[in-house]
């Protein structure tokens, strides 16, 4: 079976590239969107998130709970935002590896904002049956890619209703 590496979905959010980035870059925020993401635990006193900025991600998939550490590879106001997912742990994210890097693109459309948002898939050293093997467990029988489809498509929607609604 080959493997998916990089999955992407978008939506139309009435509302301004900026005002969508402007949540949308705040990790902390995530957790009303995400059905997996709980929020995350950021450095410093609330300023702009910046390139090179590093934050705890808090997880659930389940009963299950996990940290990730991530750093900020993106910030371009208005236009992009991305974090890469780059260690893992149950309370305290001990693990160092590369895990998966995330994006979200934000286009005017004509009053309105075009999010997209991608997940990659960085486990690049791990070979596809044990990638495979391991996602279906953590998932339930689905691919990391498959499930992440699904995630993304609940997360983005979340974002809509609640922007929208906030107008």
């Amino acid at each position: 079976m080959t493997r998916t590496f990089t999955v992407s979905r978008s939506i139309l959010v009435e509302a301004s590239p900026q005002s969508v980035y402007e949540q949308v870059s705040q990790p902390g925020l995530m957790g009303r969107w995400s059905p997996e993401n709980l929020g995350a635990t950021m450095p410093g006193d609330g300023a702009p998130v910046g390139v090179g900025l590093v934050f705890e991600g808090h997880n659930k998939r389940g009963p299950f709970r996990w940290t990730t550490r991530c750093t900020v590879t993106e910030a371009d106001q208005g236009r992009r935002f991305a974090f890469r997912v780059h260690a893992i742990g149950l309370k305290r994210p001990r693990l160092k590896a590369p895990i998966a890097t995330w994006q979200y693109r934000f286009e005017d459309s004509g009053g309105a904002t075009k999010v997209t948002e991608t997940w990659t898939d960085d486990r690049r050293s791990w070979p596809t049956f044990v990638a495979n093997g391991f996602d279906r467990l953590a998932t339930g029988g689905k691919t990391f890619a498959a499930f992440q489809v699904g995630n993304i498509d609940r997360t983005l929607k979340n974002l809509k209703r609640e922007l929208e609604a906030a107008r």
